[in-house]
């Protein structure tokens, strides 16, 4: 008996053996398969009677437009025409906030009096935070009207009005999932270098529950911006620390003309500097529920701006390139995985991820659409998927990327259905489903507010869409030769932070 099951157990091995090299052919075989990508159905929301619709990309932080529940929030143009032009300087129509979400899109309306609203963030449980202006004159601007701060509450729009004693501006730029608000108010004191050019102190505020806070400035500045708030409450945001002039923040970068900083900010620990690389300007874009900061700092002497990294233990962190000349990071998912961009091995400007391995950050070139292209990567989700911009002279004119770990980066325009109308310009936002959001224009040159939605098995029986899949080599080979159109990017993304310093006119 033992010697029979010595001899089982033997052959079992054996066999085992054997069966080592089929099972690594097998394996390599699905390691060498071709990455495969989704085609995605385009959702234009449409306008109220105007020609264009909008997403908001604050100008100094990620976007916020849609929410992990398939609900995306914009701005469209309604028939009324603007006498000022504030709300859509490309055509002088009022706009009105919108709700999208499965096949219905509602028209959030303004505050009375008023003839336009904007969105700028949705929550993941529908709270939407924005602007409306109330139909009468700003006094200390009468060009402009007035404009204040809202939440629309499931239904409900709140005005949270503006500063208490201060001018009549005040925007709601993000909300969380507890009705907190981050935005931007004006004080009355003069201020030539204000944010957004208003010519009054700039002033980031918080608000909860009907009260208001000023949240101050950094060191001696006369001016901040609270741009994000996540789910504990920690709110990032801009500010001047002193009145030195920053020939880098105001010449090359993103038009701070002082020394710039960025805080972090919560009820427990006030406002905190995250601090500096060395340089005049640190502009922080994007935090994650776990209060890491991620943005573009200089370096002493000011050469470039390079990306960074921040945490309340570690400090400020230089996120690697391949020369270590520039970059900076737009975005960073719960796990702590960060999409930018930055100096590539072949001297181009590339889109990249960074991730953690082995107590490192290393960095991950995701390329560009085509040869010569700066890419920018602006948004990833938690599957680590990563949507952005490429395109020639700086990324002026741009297509949509999509880029999936195992292929190469796409043109959005080649998974979509080949008879659009339109041409997708950016993909600014990823959301845990995959869905992407950003903005297209039509033959006309019209901006479109539109929503991607992948035809895959978590969006079944979606109409129009085409469920087949498109091999990676496919996919690539379809984006190398769909040459950028002429179309700009849309006005209403604020873009200035896009801008790859010198990539314009010279060649790092």
């Amino acid at each position: 008996m033992k010697s029979e099951k010595l001899f089982s157990i033997v052959t079992m091995m054996l066999f085992g053996v054997a069966m080592l090299p089929s099972l690594a052919a097998q394996d390599t075989t699905k390691q060498v398969r071709p990455h495969q990508y989704h085609h995605y159905q385009i959702v234009d929301p449409g306008t109220f009677g105007g020609p264009q619709s909008w997403t908001f990309s604050p100008e100094w932080a990620r976007a916020g437009f849609l929410n992990n529940q398939g609900t995306f929030a914009a701005s469209a143009d309604t028939a009324a025409v603007d006498p000022t032009c504030s709300w859509s300087p490309a055509d002088c129509f009022a706009t009105a906030g919108f709700q999208w979400r499965d096949g219905v899109t509602i028209n959030l309306g303004v505050l009375p009096g008023g003839i336009g609203s904007q969105v700028n963030w949705i929550s993941d449980n529908g709270l939407m935070a924005g602007i409306s202006d109330n139909g009468q004159q700003d006094p200390l601007n009468p060009a402009l009207p007035q404009i204040h701060g809202v939440l629309w509450d499931h239904g409900q729009m709140i005005d949270l009005g503006t500063l208490p004693g201060g001018a009549d501006d005040l925007w709601a730029n993000a909300v969380n999932n507890r009705g907190e608000v981050a935005g931007q108010g004006y004080n009355t004191i003069p201020d030539p270098y204000s944010f957004n050019g208003y010519g009054y102190q700039s002033r980031a505020i918080y608000w909860n529950k009907g009260v208001m806070q000023d949240l101050g400035t950094l060191g001696t500045g006369t001016d901040a911006v609270a741009l994000l708030i996540n789910e504990r409450g920690q709110v990032l945001g801009v500010s001047y620390v002193d009145s030195n002039p920053s020939a880098f923040c105001s010449g090359v970068q993103i038009g701070f003309v002082f020394t710039t900083g960025s805080f972090i900010w919560d009820k427990n620990n006030g406002m905190q500097d995250i601090g500096t690389l060395g340089g005049t300007c640190t502009v922080a874009y994007d935090l994650n529920n776990r209060g890491q900061v991620v943005g573009q700092s200089s370096q002493a002497g000011d050469p470039t701006n390079v990306a960074f990294i921040w945490d309340r233990a570690s400090g400020m962190k230089q996120l690697p390139t391949a020369a270590n000349l520039y970059g900076a990071a737009f975005a960073i998912n719960g796990a702590g995985a960060i999409a930018g961009y930055g100096d590539a091995p072949d001297g181009q400007t590339n889109a990249i991820l960074w991730r953690r391995a082995g107590g490192k950050w290393q960095a991950t070139y995701l390329g560009n659409l085509h040869s010569g292209d700066c890419a920018l990567g602006l948004s990833i989700n938690p599957s680590g998927q990563v949507v952005g911009i490429s395109g020639p002279n700086g990324c002026v004119t741009v297509l949509p990327f999509l880029w999936e770990d195992g292929g190469p980066m796409v043109d959005l325009n080649t998974l979509v259905p080949p008879n659009s109308s339109l041409q997708l310009l950016e993909a600014l936002q990823i959301n845990n489903r995959g869905e992407i959001a950003g903005n297209g224009v039509d033959a006309n040159g019209n901006n479109h507010a539109v929503l991607l939605i992948p035809c895959d098995e978590n969006h079944a029986e979606v109409d129009g869409c085409d469920y087949t899949l498109v091999d990676a080599t496919t996919a690539a080979q379809s984006s190398a030769s769909h040459p950028p159109g002429q179309a700009q990017r849309s006005p209403h993304s604020r873009w200035n932070r896009y801008r790859v310093p010198g990539r314009q006119a010279t060649s790092r």
